[in-house]
Order: structure tokens, then sequence, then C-alpha cells
């Protein structure tokens, strides 16, 4: 027993400097989280209608969000690697790849959104409408979209940014922008939403334009600290002198980073896919998940700090050719989250009746959302496993297996499942939910078994 703690608990030294690396993250995303859900309840105020809105748009904005996670994480793999290793020009190959990704993912995006969206919108409003106005969903979604748009391209490199500098161990600033830029979004959101202060009441439209404003300070920030400290980040000198990048490297980034960015997109699409089935089953259901969803976003924020954790602590140690070290590492910081996940989703469980009481929603949408958040306490600490066995397989590079693991079970399993029950039969909407999220009970342990074989940990750079 006295090994087996060993092996899972790290010493004083180790926490001291894993919670430094995460707080900022944590605090970044917690703020994050906490304004969604103040500007969720600021639009709740105006009706289920627009609340739906939102949510079918964030839906569809997740696709793009999660193509430039995936692509900016992709080369991340890489630039975690060379900072280990030391190598300041290979950081600085790897940064530009980042922005040129960033440009083309924010250029198709642009183009699709602003063409397609309202057919996009109305694969989502084909239930029933309890009461709500459907059409009037459908105009309010179209427009906060087009205005989420003004902030897009700023928001992408802001990515490359705050990446690039958590991986040298830097989470502080990046923390830092994300949480002055809530802050315009929360004060815009307030004048613009409601009028207040003599400022237009946009409504729906106003929650969209103070976020995207509040994406323009967020890359100001960034880029201004980052250029302004080139003795701290040689890589920064002469970035945008041109923006080569060595072929083979690029080959070697897209071998390795296409199907990562192929996993994040499919599986946002299977999320969009699966939250689509659940709006077959009317308006309320589409309110309701929003607000679970919002909720859930708040208490995963240390399952989201501590895969970035994994990336960069055990992307360094790989880096450095020291797998021994990244393997001992890597246990103890999938056992941390396990145990702190654990606390998270009893808290989530005791508060689940409360969190839906802030919304102006029907009495109907509010229990429906209060068994959700019981559903999603139940599963955090399940999530949080499957979280940070997945951030652990792409450190190594591991990338075509991270594909299989995460967007093709998505696709297979809970998507499937979602459809099937969704369409083909009467059961109830909170249990087509349970059984649908009970799917990664299985993708827990097929991560767990891929992990005792150590294939993962290999030095890539």
């Amino acid at each position: 027993m006295k090994e087996l703690m060993k092996k899972l608990i790290g010493d004083k030294h180790f926490y001291k400097y894993v919670f430094a690396l995460v707080i900022p993250i944590m605090i970044q995303q917690g703020i994050t989280s906490f304004v969604s859900l103040l500007d969720n309840i600021m639009v709740g105020a105006l009706g289920t209608e627009a609340i739906s809105a939102v949510s079918i748009s964030n839906q569809i904005l997740l696709i793009f969000y999660l193509a430039i996670f995936g692509g900016v994480g992709a080369i991340s793999i890489f630039s975690a690697q060379f900072y280990g290793k030391g190598d300041m020009e290979g950081m600085r190959f790897s940064f530009r790849a980042k922005i040129l990704f960033s440009l083309i993912i924010s250029g198709i995006a642009l183009a699709l959104l602003l063409t397609f969206s309202p057919n996009f919108i109305a694969l989502f409003l084909q239930g029933e409408s309890n009461g709500g106005d459907l059409a009037l969903t459908a105009e309010y979604a179209v427009n906060y979209i087009r205005i989420i748009l003004i902030g897009f391209i700023p928001f992408t490199i802001s990515q490359a940014y705050a990446s690039t500098l958590r991986e040298t161990g830097q989470t502080f600033v990046p923390m830092l922008a994300s949480v002055l830029a809530i802050l315009v979004n929360l004060v815009f959101n307030w004048l613009l939403i409601y009028g207040n202060l003599g400022f237009p009441k946009w409504g729906v439209l106003g929650a969209a334009a103070a976020t995207s404003l509040s994406r323009y300070i967020e890359v100001v920030i960034l880029v201004v600290y980052t250029h302004a400290r080139k003795k701290k980040y040689p890589f920064m000198k002469g970035l945008y002198r041109s923006l080569k990048v060595p072929l083979p490297l690029l080959k070697r980034i897209a071998v390795t980073g296409l199907p990562l960015l192929a996993n994040e997109v499919l599986w946002a699409f299977g999320m969009t896919a699966q939250t689509q089935s659940f709006s077959t089953r009317g308006l309320d259901v589409v309110a309701a998940t929003n607000i679970s969803a919002t909720t859930w976003n708040i208490f995963m924020i240390f399952m989201i700090a501590m895969g970035n954790a994994v990336q960069i602590i055990v992307g360094q140690h790989l880096g450095r050719g020291e797998i021994k070290k990244a393997r001992e590492i890597d246990t103890k910081l999938i056992f941390l989250t396990l145990v702190m996940n654990l606390g998270l989703g009893a808290i989530l469980i005791a508060c689940s009746g409360a969190i839906p009481m802030l919304y102006n929603v029907p009495d109907s949408v509010r229990s429906l959302a209060a068994s959700l958040h019981v559903i999603s306490g139940f599963i955090l600490p399940i999530e949080s496993l499957v979280h940070v066995i997945y951030f652990t397989i792409r450190s190594g590079g591991r990338t075509l297996i991270t594909f299989l693991f995460d967007s093709v079970y998505t696709w297979v399993v809970p998507v499937q499942l979602a459809f099937c029950l969704c369409h083909f039969t009467v059961i109830p909407i909170i249990t087509v939910y349970l059984i649908v999220q009970l799917a990664a009970v299985l993708k827990m342990i097929i991560g767990l078994l891929m992990l005792r074989s150590d294939f993962w940990a290999r030095k890539i750079v």
C-alpha cells in the first residue's frame, strides 16, 4: 500500500509546481465560465427564445472554436517539446505555423457562417415549440452569429499567443488578458443587453457585441506583452520578418496534427449532432441543456487545467528524453484529477436544484435542468479521467490514437445512442441523457487499458 501511495501521490515540491501552473489556468477558465453563466442569466431574462438562440448559436460556433483549439493544440505538441529542449528557432517556426493556421480557419469560418448560418440553425428547430416562437429564435440566432464573427479573427490570434506563453510556463499573463477581456464583456453585456446608462438596448445582439469587443481587448494585451519582452521570449525576435516554416517541420506537424485537427472538428460535429438529437424533444430541452452545459463549464475548470498541465509538464519531460519521469508524473497528475473531480461532482449534485432558479424560464425548464445537473455531477469524475488520458496520449504525439479514442468513439457510441433514442423511442429525455452520458464509462476503461501499455511516452522533436 505504501508503494502504491508513493506512485499516486507526489511530494510537496511536485504539488507546488503543479498548482503554480494550473491555478492561473483555473482562474482564467473559472472567470470565463462564471461570466458565461452571468451572460446566460442576463440573456435568459429575455425569455426562452433568447436563451435557446444563444445555445444553438454557440453549439454551431463550437465546431470552429474546436477546429482552432485542435490545430493550435497539435502545433503545441511540438512547441512544448521544443521549449523543453531549448530550441528557440523551433519555437519560432511553431509560432508562425499557429498564426498561419489560425488565419486559414478564420477565413473558412467567416465564409461558411455568413452564407449558411440560417440553414445550420434550422436543424435545431425541428422539435415542439413548447409555447415558444421558433421563428423569433431563428432570427435571434442568425444575428447573434453574424455579430460574433466580427471578433473571430482576434479570437484565433489570441489562442496562438496564449498557448505559446503557457508552453513556456507563463500562465499568469494569458489569465490576466482573459480576465480583463471577460470584465469588459460583462460590463458591456449589462450596458447593451438592457440599454443601461443611455446605451442602446440590443438584447441578444448586445451580448454578441460585448463578446466581440472583449476579444479585441484580449488580443491587444497578449500581443503587446509578448513583443515587449523579446529578451524573455527570444523566439519572438524576427517572428514576422517572414512567415516561413521549414517544409520538413510542416510535414511533421501535418502528420501529427491532422488527426488531432480532424478529431477536434469531428468531436465538435458529434456534440452538435448529439445536441440536435436532444433538440427534437422540444424548445424546453434546448433551453435546459444550455443551462446544464453552462454550469458544466464552471465545474470542469480543474479538469481543463489538468489537461493543460499534462500537455505542458509531461510534454517538456518527453522533449528532454526523460521518458520514465514523464510516466511517473503523469500517473500522479491523473490521480490528482480524479480526487478533485470526485469532490466537484458532489458539489454539483448538491447545487443541482438551486442553479436553475437563477433563470427566468418556465418551471418545466428548471426541473429538467436540475435533473441534468445531477447526472452531470455523477459523470464528472469519469469525464475528468477521460480528459487527462486524452492529453496524456496526445503529449507523446500519438494523435491518430487520440482521433480513434475521442471523435471516432463519440460518433460510434454516444451520437448513435442519442439519435436512436430520441428519434425511435418515447423514452423520457432525462433517461436518454443519462444513457448517453454513461457511454463515458466504456471510454474510460479503454483509456486506462491504453495507458498501461506506455506506448504514448515518446520524444518527437
